[in-house]
C-alpha cells in the first residue's frame, strides 16, 4: 500500500513538472501567516485521488498551452476540499491539462488552508492568496503571451466559495497592492459551487472551517457572496447538479438570480443527476460542462 501511495504521488509530480513550473505565491514573507513549521501533508484516496492538508505556503503552478495554439486567455483554478483539504488531481491539473488542450493558459491556486495555528485571520487567507494569484497573472500576462484582460477564475466547490469571493470582494484588497493591479477577474466558472453561509442552504463545514464554528451574522452576511452582488460583479458561468445532497443546488439557483437582478450576464447549466464532486465529466450525462463554458468565453469574446 505504501509503495502503491508513493508512486501515485510520483506521477502526480510527473504531471506537475510537464507545467512550466510552480512559483511560490509570496517570495518574501507571508501575510497573515504566524511563523511555524511548514506541516504540509498529502494523501491518496480509496479511488486514487491526491489530496492535500495543512497547506500553508500557497503556491501557483503554471500551465502554458502550445504556442501555436495560444488564445491569450488564462484561468486560475481554485479546487475544493471543503477548506479542509485540496483536490489537487481531479479538481486542478487535469483541468488545467485539458484548458490547455484548447489554447487556454490554466494557473492552479494552491491557498492556504484556514488554520487558526498558521493565520492571524483565517478567513482572509485563502483570499489573500486568490487576489495574489490575480495580481502576478496580472503583472506577468506579457511574459506568458496573455491578455491581461482575460484572465478569469474557475473554482470547485469550496473553490468556488473562494473564487466568487474574489469575483465579489475585489473592491477591498486584501494584500499589498502599490502598483494597483486589477484585482477583479474578468469572468467566474464556478462548478458545483459553494456559495452561501446562511443557515438555510450553506455548506456548513466549509463555513465553519473559514468562519469558525459560531460566527457573527455579519461574516455570515459578508461571506455569503450570493448578497454581494453588484454591478460590477464579473460574468458568470454556473454548473451543479440539481440531486447534490453536500452543497444543495440553490447556491448556485440564488447566486445567478442575484447577478442577473444587477444586470451581469449569468448562464447556468444544471444535470439532472451527478451528486457532488464529479469533476470534468459527470457520468451519469454525455454533456461536457467544459465544452458549454468554452462555447461561452468564445461567445463573450476571452
Amino acid at each position: 500500500m505504501k509503495r502503491m501511495i508513493l508512486l501515485l504521488i510520483a506521477m502526480q509530480c510527473c504531471m506537475l513538472s510537464k507545467s512550466q513550473a510552480v512559483i511560490p505565491l509570496y517570495t518574501d514573507s507571508i501575510p497573515n501567516s504566524i511563523p511555524g513549521p511548514d506541516e504540509e501533508v498529502s494523501e491518496i484516496t480509496p479511488d486514487h485521488q491526491l489530496l492535500i492538508e495543512k497547506i500553508s505556503h500557497p503556491t501557483l503552478t503554471i500551465f502554458l498551452p502550445e504556442k501555436e495554439k495560444a488564445s491569450g486567455t488564462a484561468v486560475i483554478i481554485c479546487p475544493g476540499g471543503g477548506y479542509h483539504n485540496f483536490a489537487a488531481g481531479y479538481e486542478g491539473s487535469d483541468v488545467a491539462k485539458k484548458f490547455n488542450e484548447t489554447g487556454i493558459a490554466a494557473f492552479v491556486l494552491k491557498y492556504r488552508i484556514p488554520d487558526d495555528h498558521t493565520m492571524m485571520r483565517k478567513e482572509i487567507g485563502p483570499l489573500q492568496d486568490a487576489q495574489r494569484a490575480i495580481q502576478i497573472v496580472r503583472q506577468r500576462a506579457k511574459e506568458w503571451g496573455l491578455n491581461a484582460s482575460h484572465i478569469g477564475i474557475l473554482g470547485f466547490s469550496a473553490g468556488g466559495h473562494l473564487a466568487s469571493t474574489a469575483g465579489t470582494h475585489f473592491m477591498q484588497a486584501v494584500i499589498k497592492n502599490e502598483k494597483e493591479i486589477n484585482l477583479r477577474p474578468d469572468f467566474m466558472i464556478l462548478v458545483y459551487p459553494v456559495i452561501s453561509f446562511t443557515d438555510s442552504i450553506g455548506h456548513m463545514g466549509s463555513r465553519e472551517n473559514l468562519i469558525g464554528k459560531n460566527p457573527s451574522q455579519e461574516k455570515i452576511w459578508a461571506y455569503s457572496n450570493e448578497l454581494q452582488i453588484t454591478g460590477k460583479t464579473p460574468p458568470t458561468f454556473l454548473v451543479h447538479a440539481k440531486d447534490d445532497d453536500v452543497v444543495p443546488v440553490q447556491n448556485s439557483l440564488d447566486f445567478c438570480s442575484a447577478l442577473k437582478k444587477n444586470h451581469v450576464s449569468a448562464e447556468i447549466y444544471l444535470y439532472e443527476k451527478g451528486g457532488h464532486g464529479f469533476g470534468l465529466t459527470n457520468p451519469t450525462s454525455p454533456v461536457k460542462w467544459l465544452d458549454l463554458v468554452l462555447t461561452w468565453i468564445q461567445k463573450n469574446g476571452w
